[in-house]
């Protein structure tokens, strides 16, 4: 990552990071206006599923990058999102890993660490929000998908995260997992008719003799009991050989059957938007207030942003999205230096 600190700047800096489950991103800025002056990125930063050592180098590798050395003397407070650890508990054993790590890696490097603040990533996320609020819902659906409730910049209350065997309603994996569903149902004769089971049987490999034909995707009989057998025959084992957050991957298939008209690929996306409006129910929001969302499936582009927004506008609420946790980290840690992080 780039480093574009002009070496006339002679303030005070900050540091904000983003550790999310696949990559760290720490971010510069002038503790001023919170301009951003440099950025580093390196591995994964789940403060519960990665070592503490191996959480620790990737946290130094992509702060190295952002922070030259000549300025790491002046940092005045760093503030890290992470997965897996939360501002509500500083006794919570992903709070602890983070804060243990964060300080080794500013230590190592040689930047002070008597001003850190460990928040989760959602927490971060919440804050990038326009006029960094500290008060509000935040509503995450990637690959998976949970709402808080933030008071005073803390989570207060969790609805859902539950992961893929529990939860996650409405996520990437859960709609991937529909898509797979309804593809061995159409297989076996139990399901309707979808242009979804030849694209999870593309993308498993399954050999082009043994897939529906676009006649058979439309329902007109033609898929012999022979072709069926040897779909499913191919689609199990190559589904069962995978991690269960693999099917994720079949999300961007009922976008594209759903796009093309395929009323069981809409079906999905209009059951996940409906489960997404449950988990933000669940923590009875009022009128008017604050949703700010994150998550490949509600950007600008995301196939659930139409469908979410059109069931929240009964209720008052629309939502206010942003990328990351990068920009909220970098404000959280600004307010830490003034003495206004609550």
């Amino acid at each position: 990552m780039s480093n574009d600190l002009n070496q006339e700047f002679r303030g005070d800096v900050v540091i904000g990071l983003d550790a999310g489950g696949t990559r760290t991103r720490a971010v510069l800025a002038a503790a001023e206006d919170g301009r951003p002056l440099g950025e580093g990125a390196a591995g994964p930063g789940n403060a519960l599923t990665v070592p503490v050592p191996r959480l620790t180098d990737h946290l130094a590798d992509a702060i190295a990058q952002a922070v030259p050395p000549a300025v790491r003397a002046r940092v005045v407070a760093v503030s890290g999102g992470f997965a897996g650890a939360t501002a509500a508990s500083t006794e919570e054993p992903g709070h602890v890993n983070a804060r243990t790590a964060l300080t080794a890696a500013l230590r190592r490097l040689g930047i002070p660490a008597d001003r850190v603040r460990v928040r989760s990533d959602i927490e971060a996320a919440f804050a990038s929000a326009p006029g960094t609020p500290a008060d509000g819902l935040a509503l995450v659906a990637g690959t998976g998908a949970v709402a808080l409730r933030i008071t005073d910049r803390r989570s207060t209350a969790t609805v859902d995260g539950d992961g893929w065997l529990l939860g996650d309603d409405g996520s990437g994996f859960w709609i991937g997992r529909a898509a797979a569903r309804a593809a061995l149902r159409m297989a076996d004769g139990r399901g309707t008719a979808t242009a979804l089971a030849a694209l999870v049987g593309r993308a498993l490999g399954v050999p082009g003799d043994a897939l529906p034909g676009d006649g058979d995707a439309h329902g007109d009989g033609a898929w012999s009991r022979a072709h069926r057998e040897a779909y499913r025959m191919h689609v199990l084992p190559a589904v069962m050989a995978e991690l269960p957050i693999r099917l994720a991957r079949f999300a961007p298939l009922v976008v594209e059957a759903a796009r093309a008209q395929d009323t069981v690929a809409a079906g999905i996306l209009d059951e996940a938007a409906d489960q997404l409006v449950s988990t933000v129910r669940a923590l009875h929001p009022t009128p008017g207030e604050r949703i700010v969302a994150t998550g490949g499936l509600l950007g600008p582009e995301g196939p659930l942003t139409a469908p979410l927004t059109d069931r929240l506008r009964p209720l008052g609420l629309t939502l206010d999205w942003v990328p990351d946790g990068c920009r909220g980290a970098v404000a959280l840690a600004r307010l830490a230096h003034a003495g206004d992080d609550r």
